[in-house]
């Protein structure tokens, strides 16, 4: 009986009209193709109306804002492209707006931001202006930190996230309208103390981003600065892919939270350990929670195992908590670690040397590293739109 029905079952099966289920299956394949690349082009319009749309506020509250009548010093970093130029636009844009001749300081191999932002201040600046990329913002800002003077800046570099983050125009024009008008508000700073560091200079270093010890500076050192001139940040792809399987690291970490309990890690091995003092980077969020503002530093410690699979789990996670906007890994997560805590201060005792690393520019190897958050310490002339 079983196989009697069997038999008269497929026969019944085959009666359906082949064809017309194959152009069905194709025709609605067709229309959700196209109804999710009407969805695409409806989402990127809307994207580019909105950021139309908010530069246009910001650009009329900028106008609209009074001018500060102070001295000003603009420090310019002068190997990006077009440096010369821009020097030429500054001191025009200065003349049309009736401010006296601004003080021009060009960094130097020996001479760099934060040299010639104490020059700057000696000879009578108020507010000093970075124009570069991230680099020469940190430099400049590391002069000014705790000193009651403003930061201004003019992004001309590759990723620009410091000027990104707090919503600073990458216009050239616009971004000077934000340096000489009233506006600013106080961020954190973050500071790197290298405890054996044979050389003073060597010894204190300010960031403002995000800085690291481990896989992320040897990745930094080994990319290629021209290819990272052309091609920007996935210049870092060919740096990383010599270090997925290096050497780990390994240290005695405590942690002081935002209560101020200490929290003591012994013999943690571990690919990288970053300090946040802001989460975003291109294309994802390492660290959601970090808030310029917040008196605290988001500590992240990343650690993978299983070869390229322990790699791309990671991948996932970093994904994963982009899209949620909240730290954290999968729960199904193998192979990664992802460990994010926030407190403001932190101490690592290596066991071998380590390279570090602040905002993207290397540091010397080292063994101890103090790491604090400094609240507050710095004023940043920023575009304010009222709601």
């Amino acid at each position: 009986m079983a196989h009697r029905t069997g038999s008269q079952h497929i026969p019944h099966v085959s009666d359906v009209d082949v064809h017309q289920l194959k152009h069905a299956v194709r025709l609605s394949a067709s229309r959700l193709l196209k109804g999710a690349l009407a969805a695409g082009i409806g989402a990127a319009l809307l994207w580019a109306h909105l950021s139309k749309y908010r530069r246009t506020q910001v650009v009329r509250a900028i106008n609209d804002r009074p001018r500060d009548p102070v001295e000003y010093a603009f420090v310019v970093n002068p190997s990006k492209p077009g440096a010369q130029q821009i020097i030429d636009q500054i001191l025009q844009f200065c003349k049309d707006q009736g401010i006296p001749r601004p003080l021009i300081l060009k960094t130097r191999l020996d001479k760099d931001g934060t040299v010639c932002t104490r020059e700057a201040l000696e000879r009578g600046a108020q507010v000093v202006v970075a124009v570069g990329g991230d680099g020469t913002v940190r430099t400049v800002a590391a002069g000014l930190a705790n000193t009651g003077h403003a930061l201004g800046v003019i992004p001309i570099g590759t990723a620009n996230l410091f000027a990104r983050n707090l919503g600073i125009p990458l216009n050239v024009s616009d971004a000077l309208k934000v340096v000489i008008s009233h506006g600013s508000t106080r961020v954190d700073m973050g500071r790197m103390t290298l405890m054996d560091a044979r050389k003073a200079r060597h010894r204190e270093h300010w960031f403002l981003l995000i800085s690291g010890i481990g896989f992320d500076a040897a990745m930094i050192q080994d990319t290629n600065p021209d290819l990272k001139k052309k091609m920007g940040w996935v210049a870092y792809i060919g740096g990383a892919i010599k270090h997925l399987f290096g050497r780990k690291e390994s240290a005695d970490i405590s942690i002081t939270d935002a209560h101020g309990t200490v929290h003591m890690y012994k013999n943690v091995n571990f690919r990288t350990f970053l300090i946040g003092n802001c989460g975003q980077i291109p294309l994802v969020t390492l660290m959601p929670d970090a808030d310029y503002s917040d008196g605290l530093l988001d500590f992240e410690l990343i650690d993978t195992d299983g070869g390229i699979i322990g790699w791309a789990n990671l991948a996932n996670d970093v994904v994963h908590q982009t899209i949620r906007g909240k730290s954290g890994q999968r729960l199904l997560s193998i192979g990664s670690t992802l460990h994010t805590m926030q407190g403001t201060h932190a101490e690592l005792r290596f066991h071998h040397p380590a390279l570090a690393e602040v905002d993207g520019d290397m540091l010397p190897h080292t063994e101890h590293v103090v790491i604090d958050c400094c609240h507050r310490a710095l004023i940043v002339r920023v575009p304010r739109v009222e709601a």
